[in-house]
């Protein structure tokens, strides 16, 4: 009975302290046209402190998104254009030789930023793609022989073009891995194209408006990490886990052909979290299966490895998540 008082409890105190979450929604909706789910998984990392990795063809509103997300929290924003020639001390800063005063001192880079977006990571060569990646791993930076703090909260947006693959870098899988979640971007709709042809004409942009500061997510994310999994629900993340590496355990010896590797247990974490953070947004004090099977697409693609027989028969990692989600047992 108590259990239930407290859940009942802290289903309130959730329902007050993400009302934020609606002015966030507002303030994006005035920039960004449909692209929900976009806006949904960039709430979801900086909630669960977790960087994005995103996936689309140019001109789908993902520079603007994470700017208008920046602006809506009144957080400073860099955004990198990874190239071929771009080193790791144009993104982390550098040592500059000062002859007026004859010593050192730091210039620090664009990565000393609330919002980094870093365009197109695959055009950069690995120096530079592992300098970040160690950035999002240790929330630090080394220049010289002195480690800095990055500010929080600290949240990388990725992306990565799928189209036109001459004179790219792939990210190795064992880096992919760093990032919470992996997100497709489509394309909108015909009417909210029509919506976004009809922004871009007029000669007044809409801008966002600072609803929230730096110091409220930090806050808000302490209130995610309070939200109620059962253990009912862990057992299920595990599952969905370990059906990616066991298939045969799980009946489902018809994966097994398709699979080349499994997800690491950053995918049990991240989901674990990204779940929470999904229950949050739905102003829920509790994680339920729904909530698992939303995120789990986004938190498991870039974790299962196809075989060369996959991809000749045309069947993708969500393929592969979509028959685990269908077999596993739900609680």
């Amino acid at each position: 009975m108590e259990e239930t008082t407290d859940i009942r409890e802290l289903n309130e105190r959730i329902k007050s302290e993400s009302s934020f979450v609606d002015l966030i929604n507002m303030e994006m909706g005035k920039v960004i046209i449909g692209q929900k789910k976009m806006v949904e998984s960039l709430m979801i990392g900086l909630l669960s402190d977790g960087h994005i990795l995103l996936e689309g063809v140019p001109g789908l509103a993902k520079t603007l998104a994470i700017n208008s997300l920046a602006g809506a929290i009144d957080a400073k924003f860099s955004r990198i254009q990874f190239t071929p020639d771009l080193l790791p001390a144009d993104l982390i800063g550098t040592m500059i030789y000062s002859q007026k005063k004859e010593e050192f001192a730091v210039r620090k880079g664009p990565i000393f930023a609330n919002f980094i977006l870093a365009d197109e990571i695959n055009r950069s060569p690995a120096k530079v793609q592992s300098a970040l990646l160690e950035a999002m791993q240790e929330n630090q930076v080394t220049i010289g022989d002195t480690s800095y703090k990055l500010p929080s909260p600290f949240l990388v947006l990725a992306t990565q073009n799928p189209i036109e693959q001459e004179g790219t870098y792939p990210l190795p899988e064992a880096q992919v891995d760093r990032f919470m979640l992996k997100v497709i971007v489509g394309y909108p709709s015909k009417e909210e194209e029509k919506l976004i042809l009809r922004q871009q004409i007029k000669n007044e942009k809409p801008k966002t408006n600072a609803v929230l500061k730096p110091e409220d997510i930090v806050k808000a994310r302490a209130v995610v990490n309070d939200v109620y999994l059962d253990e009912k629900i862990e057992n299920y993340i595990t599952d969905i886990v370990f059906a990616s590496r066991f298939p045969d355990k799980y009946g489902l010896s018809n994966l097994a052909g398709y699979i080349s590797y499994g997800a690491s247990p950053r995918a049990s974490i991240f989901m674990a979290k990204a779940a929470r953070a999904y229950a949050f947004l739905k102003r829920r004090g509790y994680v339920i299966p729904e909530d698992v099977r939303a995120i789990c697409a986004d938190v498991m693609r870039h974790r299962v490895g196809l075989t060369y027989e996959a991809e000749a028969e045309n069947i993708t990692s969500v393929d592969v998540i979509n028959e685990i989600l269908n077999t596993v047992e739900v609680p």
